[in-house]
């Protein structure tokens, strides 16, 4: 019995016997135990749980505002003339490095936002530190308000100072709903900073519309002094809410963790959920223990973690590729060179389409696994842009677009169904997948990587975006179809499914090296008998590599994958 079962004896009514009923959705064998204790089905949600999902998805909504709004300004008359430069006949523009500037400069401000939010909510806390980027925000904010007229430069520094605060708050969001949210609805919960993200770009474009033929300030100081309130809402209103369970346990306040746990679960206090997962924490809390001088750099050294860090890097990275942004950032321009007469209009659809169809995704995370969805969505918006690109560089007029209205129609059909895809996949899936990835000793650290990667192509997209089309036209769809091909092969050769699993199920499936086009018929054994990344780092599991390859019970697990097949042995 290993160390999680010498737990689990010190609480009461823990007594376990092996059983095959399994949670819904989940391949894994699970465990029922029996004795003088609550053993009722747990709800699927709860209306704790479904206010802290909403609530802190505040953060991705305040992410899509911004990436909303600043896609519309581009286009108003009096920001350009504020802020641009001037033709020879009197009319204004923003160059490509000006507008790639104003543009890109959060997503410097978010990557280094995320690289720092990790270590910082370690040290102060998830809770307490959404609170702290969130008065950072506000200050970048005050920064653009105030800009003068031509200082352009202050909209980007300013900018840049709330992408800090954007940028951590991609990170924390994230990670208090895995640290906090019930296994069954994980996945959906962690899905609604995407759907909250599209929110935030739709109610943006909306604002936008209505005050863009303001001939004043107010075309672009309303939107963006909209913007106080949302982040506003989310720094005071989390004051309200529970820290996260995993963390409090970890500093002590194992009776204020439990009652998180209680009424997240909507069970009782003697339920048998929540005694298994306080035996979870504990032996997390005691390995951590053993590691407090842990230095950052372990986190490359660890059971199968640079692969799984590559991993997270690599699907973020893509997320970006699949051209979303395309659309979000420079729609309002993009649309205006096909001839419509209103591209605010169009960016209000495209808005629309992409909040609406981000309700599908929560659905589709936890009914259809992580790996169909994502490589169904993958070349679904292949398809999609490779007759975007088809039409705007072969049936598009791009001189005068209004002699092939046809053309600029069908352009933004496959654009709504570009994002129908997006907002349904790799929209939400991907943050809930890096989530997952990682064990909680390195969860932070590692989650902050991956997170700087999305920024970091985030930036480049942002700022070369205008260069490239410049120069190839609407040709740089074909770019983003050939990334969308790479990134279906990704997911099918790389990614575990982690539908239905615990946190810990899937860190052994990574160190086992089961076969991702096999995940889903793996079956787990007895939570004391996983294979963890904590009882590797303290000796309990002889180690990975040819250690793992020699020991005859993880082999004997590891043919467990497939019926009459073998997972991956370890390298």
């Amino acid at each position: 019995m290993g160390k999680l079962s010498k737990y689990a004896a010190q609480l009461p009514f823990w007594h376990r016997k092996q059983s095959s009923s399994d949670t819904e959705g989940s391949h894994s064998e699970k465990q029922k135990y029996v004795g003088p204790y609550d053993n009722s089905p747990i709800p699927r949600v709860t209306i704790h749980s479904f206010i802290m999902g909403v609530f802190v998805s505040m953060g991705g909504f305040i992410f899509g505002y911004d990436t909303g709004q600043i896609s519309g300004f581009l286009g108003m008359a009096e920001f350009q003339q504020r802020f641009g430069q001037h033709h020879s006949d009197g009319t204004f523009y923003f160059s490509n490095v000006r507008s790639g500037l104003i543009v890109a400069l959060l997503s410097i401000g978010t990557l280094m936002g995320a690289l720092i939010g990790g270590p910082v909510a370690d040290r102060f806390g998830r809770k307490w530190s959404i609170f702290g980027w969130c008065l950072i925000l506000h200050v970048g904010l005050i920064v653009q308000m105030t800009s003068a007229n031509h200082k352009w430069y202050q909209i980007v520094v300013g900018r840049w100072i709330a992408g800090l605060g954007v940028g951590a708050l991609s990170l924390l969001v994230p990670m208090y709903q895995s640290e906090s949210a019930p296994k069954q609805i994980r996945g959906a919960l962690i899905s609604t900073y995407q759907l909250f993200i599209t929110l935030g770009i739709f109610v943006a474009n909306c604002i936008n519309f209505g005050t863009e033929k303001k001939t004043d300030t107010s075309s672009w100081r309303i939107p963006m002094g909209i913007s106080f309130i949302w982040v506003a809402v989310l720094g005071f209103g989390i004051i309200f809410f529970p820290e996260s369970p995993r963390y409090d346990y970890r500093h002590g306040r194992v009776d204020v963790a439990k009652a998180t746990m209680i009424k997240l679960y909507g069970v009782p206090e003697n339920h048998r959920a929540v005694a298994e997962e306080l035996a979870e924490i504990k032996e997390k809390y005691e390995e951590e223990l053993l590691h407090a001088n842990q230095k950052w750099w372990e986190i490359f050294t660890g059971p199968r973690m640079p692969y799984r860090i590559a991993l997270g890097v690599t699907l973020q990275a893509l997320q970006q590729l699949t051209g979303a942004n395309y659309f979000f950032y420079y729609g309002t321009v993009i649309f205006k060179s096909t001839g419509i007469n209103n591209s605010y209009v169009t960016q209000m659809i495209l808005g629309g389409v992409n909040f609406g169809t981000t309700f599908l995704g929560l659905y589709v995370v936890e009914h259809f696994g992580r790996r169909k969805s994502l490589i169904f969505g993958a070349f679904w918006m292949f398809v999609c842009f490779m007759i975007f690109a088809s039409v705007g560089h072969f049936a598009l007029d791009r001189t005068v677009p209004q002699n092939t209205p046809h053309a600029g129609k069908a352009m933004i059909v496959f654009a709504c169904l570009f994002i129908l895809g997006f907002a349904s996949t790799w929209g939400p899936i991907i943050w809930t997948i890096c989530a997952e990835l990682y064990p909680s000793r390195y969860r932070s650290k590692a989650m902050g990587m991956s997170t700087a990667s999305n920024w970091f192509w985030n930036f480049l997209l942002a700022f070369f975006t205008p260069f490239i089309v410049g120069d190839i036209d609407f040709r740089y769809g074909y770019i983003f179809a050939g990334c969308l091909f790479l990134a279906a092969g990704t997911v099918y050769f790389f990614v575990i499914e982690g539908q239905g699993r615990t946190l810990e199920e899937i860190d052994t499936m990574y160190i086992l090296h089961v076969d991702p086009r096999k995940s889903t018929q793996w079956i787990a054994p007895p939570p004391e008998e996983l294979i963890t990344t904590e009882r590797i780092a303290r000796g309990e599991v002889a180690g990975t590599g040819a250690d793992l390859e020699a020991s005859d019970s993880a082999r004997a697990r590891a043919k467990e994958t497939a019926p009459g097949g073998t997972a991956d042995h370890a390298e």
